[in-house]
Order: structure tokens, then C-alpha cells, then sequence
């Protein structure tokens, strides 16, 4: 389901939450139409929903936030009743582009407009420890504290291992391992304080399995370690109210897989026979599963790790 038909709905009943009401929110319209579909003087009933799978009154972060995945994360974390998000990118000017379109997106089919959003753009190299550290303070600064933050920022390239070009494996690993070390840690320091937080590191089915016909070992060696990097900062900051956990995509069709699969038809018809689904996956498939970990629907979990790839790593 596209995150964009996700919709909040008011609870009959429900108290408020640690972090306030929750507002009727529903992107579907209440117009009079009855159960059997035809028109009626009184409008539709709304269900309930879980409550605790709202992101309503939370703080949000998202690393590799302007496209791609982290893109789809922050989303998915506006269409569950995020107000407040940080979207963090390399290029300033991107992430302030990406946080605009957000909120008019957000706007669509809703009865909430761009006033009631407070989405920011921040630029951040996250390679770079001190990059991380302001732009984490630049977050607290603004909105006083951080609830839920996620790891996007990676990259992946295809070289042979005799062929990789060294400087480049040190890049790799600087954006994909170190760089999620810098957000989880900084990301911990400003939670504890304040009680805790839940902190998604996104890994890959490549930390479990090794990808072919393409050749990418370091790619792979760096999300094995962002798996495990997971697991032992669950450990390490459990009893502080931190929660760290992995979400692994398989192969997913975001603009950039698909400019480069666009030229190569027959590479992608193997990652489709090579899954079970038999299809790649969309970025709004990842919708559930992030919204799952960040929310206090998640909270007796952590140090877990969530595969998302239509049954690539089982066979």
C-alpha cells in the first residue's frame, strides 16, 4: 500500500498518549456513502486503529533523507501523524527541497495544511563525526529532543574485489558503517536524557546473503557489520530506554535502481527470478516495516534485524 493512502484516525475513546491527543487526520474522505456503497445522510464510521503505531507528537531524523529510501521513510512517518522532521541530506539545497515536497504531499488529501507541519531540511555529511554532531544539535535545538531516528545514508557500487579502487572502499565505509555509527551514537545522547527512543539502522539482505551475478563484497561486508552494529548497540544502551534495531531491504525500485536496470533488462529479470515474489520491491513496501520499528508499537523490541525482500534470503 503507497504510504500516501495511509490514514490517521481518531480512536473513540482513547486517552491522550505520552505525547498528546491524536487529531482526526484521515486522508479518505466522510462523505454520506453507506456500507453497501450507495449514498446515506451520515457519514462513514471510521474503524480504530492500534494506537500505538502512531508517530504523532514525535520527533523524527532521517539520514539520506532527499531521495530513494530514506525519502520513503519520511513519508511514511507523515502519513502516520509526524509533525516534526528532520530531513538530512548531503546537499543543503536538496534537503530543504526534499522537506517542501514533503509537506505538500503530506497536504494532499487532507484536512491538515502546510502550517501544521514542521519539517526541516538539514545538510550533513555523515561520514564526518562533527558533520553528524551539528546536525543533530541543529534538531534538538529546534525542537527540544529526538524520539525516532533512522540510518539511511549509503551507497553501493559494483567492482570485482581485485578491480575496487581503494579510495573508494574507504568511502564506502565511511558513509555506510561509520556513518551509522555517528547517527546511532549521536542520535543515543540526545534520547537518554529525555527517557529513551527507538534508532533504525537500515542494513540490506546483503548482510545475510551475497548478491549476484554482481560483484559488491565490500557493500555487503559493510551491511553485515551495520546488522551486527545493530544488535550490539541494543545491548549496550537497552536498559537506558534506547531501542536499535535493523531493517534490511532486498531489492527495491527506487529511481536510481531503476536508471541503472533501464539499461540492463536482463540483470533485472535475474533479481526477479531470484526472488520468491517474483517481482522487486516498491520503496512504499518499506512503509509498514519503518513505521513498525520507530513507533511504540516496537517497544519490548530491539537488537532485531527485519528483512524486507519478497523471500530473497529463505532460498
Amino acid at each position: 500500500m503507497s504510504s500516501m493512502l495511509f490514514a490517521r484516525l481518531t480512536v473513540v475513546g482513547r486517552p491522550a498518549s505520552r505525547f498528546g491527543a491524536v487529531k482526526a487526520t484521515s486522508s479518505y474522505s466522510t462523505s454520506a456513502i453507506s456500507r453497501n456503497g450507495a449514498a446515506s445522510g451520515s457519514p462513514i464510521k471510521q474503524a480504530r486503529t492500534l494506537p500505538d503505531f502512531s508517530m504523532e507528537g514525535k520527533v523524527c531524523l532521517v539520514t539520506g533523507a532527499a531521495r530513494g529510501l530514506g525519502y520513503e521513510f519520511c513519508r511514511a512517518f507523515l502519513a502516520s501523524g509526524c509533525t516534526k522532521l528532520a530531513v538530512v541530506d548531503l546537499k543543503q539545497s536538496e534537503a530543504e527541497d526534499a522537506a517542501k515536497e514533503l509537506v505538500a504531499t503530506s497536504c494532499l488529501n487532507s484536512d491538515m495544511g502546510p502550517s501544521d507541519f514542521d519539517v526541516i531540511g538539514l545538510e550533513c555529511d555523515v561520514s564526518s563525526e562533527r558533520s553528524v554532531i551539528k546536525a543533530f544539535g541543529e534538531t534538538v535545538s529546534k525542537f527540544g529532543r529526538v524520539d525516532s531516528v533512522v540510518a539511511s545514508a549509503g551507497i553501493v557500487e559494483n567492482y570485482s574485489a581485485f578491480d575496487y579502487p581503494f579510495d573508494r572502499i574507504k568511502r564506502l565505509y565511511d558513509i555506510n558503517v561509520h556513518g551509522a555509527f555517528f547517527t546511532a551514537r549521536e542520535a543515543a545522547r540526545n534520547m537518554i536524557p529525555h527517557g529513551g527512543g527507538s534508532i533504525t539502522l537500515v542494513a540490506s539482505m546483503s548482510a545475510n546473503i551475497v548478491n549476484i551475478p554482481q560483484p559488491q563484497t565490500p557493500y555487503n561486508a559493510s551491511k553485515a557489520a551495520v546488522k551486527h552494529m545493530a544488535a550490539s548497540l541494543a545491548v549496550e544502551w537497552a536498559k537506558k530506554g534506547v531501542r536499535v534495531n535493523a531493517l534490511s531491504p532486498g531489492y527495491m525500485l527506487t529511481k536510481l535502481t531503476k536508471t541503472v536496470l533501464s539499461h540492463d533488462q536482463e540483470l533485472k529479470k535475474t533479481w526477479e527470478s531470484l526472488t520468491p515474489m517474483g517481482r522487486m520491491g516498491e520503496p512504499e513496501d518499506l512503509a509498514g516495516a519503518i513505521v513498525f520499528l520507530a513507533s511504540d508499537a516496537s517497544r519490548f523490541m530491539t537488537g532485531t534485524e527485519i528483512r524486507v525482500d519478497g523471500g530473497y534470503c529463505i532460498i
